[in-house]
């Protein structure tokens, strides 16, 4: 019991930069009293007296304003910062090192018994006010949006936003090479930039497709000159930097108005 309460404290410390000693989490942090008594609700539950783990839930409820129902199975270092009005359901399950900001709700879209409630896998954030419904998977380490509403599967790695949730960045082979490639270059706060619409992230990831096969062609066309001339391409292209084109915006700005 102590050593997963070390563990919750510590996760603190881990994610919320406000946190400034043990003593002060310990106290002051509704997501750690809420973690405690639903581990208390919880073992009740499965010993059969529901009636009591119900009891200690609504007690947990009032103190914290975090309803967790105890029949919820969660994981080890799980993080709720703030905390205020976050509802997490009966067939809920969450994996390891989750963490949930305030009003999220982790809901169910039946009134039949079974399974109807959301799975969140090791890593996965969900943002404040976000409503991730029904009994569908977020994968491992995805992010959902702050008021996202998500009632399909979210896959490992991705982020989903909106309302209804849609996926705005994948992580796949295809999104890695991008990132690589803008990290390359020296692009990297826009090539990968989740908080983007849609059709800017996509036009940048075509932007970076093409820069990427025009740049592995012009090192082959480079590589063939250098056996004929050697030295002929050892010039360094400047790098591309994303703050010079943040001033360049910011100039154009300026002009127009």
């Amino acid at each position: 019991m102590f050593d997963r309460l070390r563990e919750d404290i510590g996760s603190v410390f881990d994610r919320d930069p406000a946190a400034r000693n043990r003593l002060e989490v310990l106290i002051n942090y509704p997501g750690i009293h809420a973690n405690v008594l639903h581990r208390l609700a919880h073992g009740l539950w499965r010993a059969g007296w529901k009636g009591l783990a119900r009891f200690v839930s609504s007690f947990s409820r009032f103190l914290t304003g975090i309803e967790i129902h105890p029949g919820a199975r969660i994981g080890r270092r799980f993080f709720i910062d703030h905390g205020m009005g976050v509802v997490i359901g009966e067939t809920a399950e969450i994996g390891d090192d989750v963490t949930l900001y305030h009003g999220v709700t982790l809901g169910g879209t039946s009134w039949d018994k079974g399974k109807r409630h959301p799975t969140l896998g090791n890593g996965v954030v969900v943002g404040a006010g976000a409503k991730v419904i029904g009994p569908i998977l977020i994968g491992e380490g995805a992010k959902i949006g702050s008021n996202a509403v998500v009632t399909r599967a979210v896959p490992a790695g991705a982020t989903a936003v909106g309302n209804p949730a849609r996926i705005i960045l994948r992580d796949d082979k295809a999104e890695q090479a991008r990132r690589d490639f803008a990290e390359k270059i020296g692009f990297v706060a826009y090539g990968a930039s989740p908080d983007l619409p849609d059709p800017m992230v996509d036009a940048l990831r075509q932007l970076l497709d093409h820069m990427h096969k025009a740049d592995a062609r012009m090192d082959r066309m480079c590589e063939a000159v250098g056996r004929v001339s050697p030295g002929f391409c050892d010039e360094k292209v400047a790098e591309l930097k994303a703050e010079d084109i943040v001033a360049l915006k910011d100039e154009a700005g300026s002009r127009q108005g």
